[in-house]
C-alpha cells in the first residue's frame, strides 16, 4: 500500500485526491486522510533508504570510485536552496541539504560531508559555472578534475546563435500570411481536397506553435525546415494535378 501510494504521487504525479480515488476504485476502502499518512510513511522510508550509509559503502564498494555531480535547486528568489549531491555512475544521491546561503564555505563543508560517507576515491567531478561552486571544489578536491555540465556549456555558448535564430524566425513568420481565410473557405467543405487544404492549413499552425528546445533544438531553423517541407508538397501536389485549383492569391505562404 505504501509503495503504491509513493508510486502514484512521484511516477504519476498524482494529487492526494486521485491517489484516494485511484485506491477506492482498487477496492481498499481508507480516508483520504490516511493518504496523507501512508505518503508520510513513504518518503520516511526513502529518506532512510538514501541515508543507509552502510549500503552505499558496500555498493561503491564494488564500484570502486565515484563521479560527483553537485547542483542547486532554488525555487523561489530569497528562499532556501537545496543542494543535491549524487553519484555520476551508480546515479546514487549522497546528500540532499537545504542552505540559506550558495557561499564557498558553506558548499565546501557538504563536499567534506560527502568524503566522510564514502571510502573510496573521487574520480571527477560535475557541475554549473557558479563562481563559489567552483572555489569550494578546488578549495577541498584540489587535485581532482573539475568539468562544467554540458548542459550549462552548451546553454552559455549557444546564446549567440540562439538570438541570431530567434531574429530568423521573426522574418520567416512575416512570411505566412493567410491561414484564417484559407480555413474559412472550405469550411463547409467535405471533399476530399479540402481535407487536404485544412491539413496544409493545420501543419502550418503547428509550425508556427512549436518553439523547440534551445540549445539543442533550434526553433527557428525547426520552422524553416518544416515550411520548406510544406512548401515542397505543395509543390509536388500542384505538379500532380498539372493545376492547383486553390487560388494562388490566396496561398498560405506568400
Amino acid at each position: 500500500m505504501i509503495a503504491l501510494v509513493g508510486t502514484l504521487r512521484y511516477t504519476s504525479h498524482r494529487s492526494i485526491p486521485e491517489i484516494h480515488q485511484a485506491r477506492c476504485d482498487r477496492g481498499i476502502q481508507i480516508a483520504e486522510r490516511t493518504v496523507t499518512h501512508l505518503l508520510q510513511r513513504y518518503e520516511e522510508l526513502v529518506t532512510l533508504h538514501l541515508a543507509d550509509q552502510r549500503r552505499l559503502r558496500d555498493r561503491f564498494k564494488e564500484q570502486g570510485q565515484i563521479v560527483l555531480a553537485i547542483d542547486g535547486l532554488q525555487p523561489d528568489v530569497g528562499h532556501e536552496v537545496l543542494w543535491i549531491l549524487r553519484d555520476c555512475l551508480s546515479g546514487e544521491v549522497l546528500l540532499a541539504r537545504s542552505l540559506l546561503s550558495s557561499c564557498e564555505a558553506d558548499l565546501a563543508s557538504l563536499l567534506r560531508e560527502v568524503q566522510q560517507v564514502i571510502d573510496v576515491p573521487i574520480r571527477g567531478v560535475i557541475s554549473d559555472g557558479q563562481r563559489s561552486l567552483r572555489n569550494a571544489v578546488q578549495t577541498v578536491l584540489p587535485d581532482i578534475p573539475h568539468q562544467l555540465c554540458h548542459f550549462h556549456y552548451l546553454k552559455e555558448a549557444a546564446k549567440p546563435v540562439y538570438e541570431a535564430d530567434k531574429h530568423a524566425k521573426k522574418e520567416l513568420k512575416k512570411h505566412l500570411r493567410g491561414v484564417r481565410p484559407i480555413e474559412r473557405a472550405v469550411e463547409k467543405r467535405k471533399d476530399v481536397e479540402a481535407e487536404a487544404i485544412r491539413g496544409y492549413c493545420l501543419a502550418v499552425r503547428s509550425a508556427l506553435t512549436d518553439d523547440g528546445r534551445p540549445p539543442l533544438a533550434a526553433p527557428g531553423l525547426k520552422l524553416h525546415e518544416r515550411i520548406t517541407a510544406i512548401v515542397a508538397s505543395l509543390t509536388r501536389v500542384s505538379e500532380k494535378r498539372g493545376i492547383c485549383r486553390v487560388n494562388s492569391n490566396a496561398c498560405v505562404l506568400s
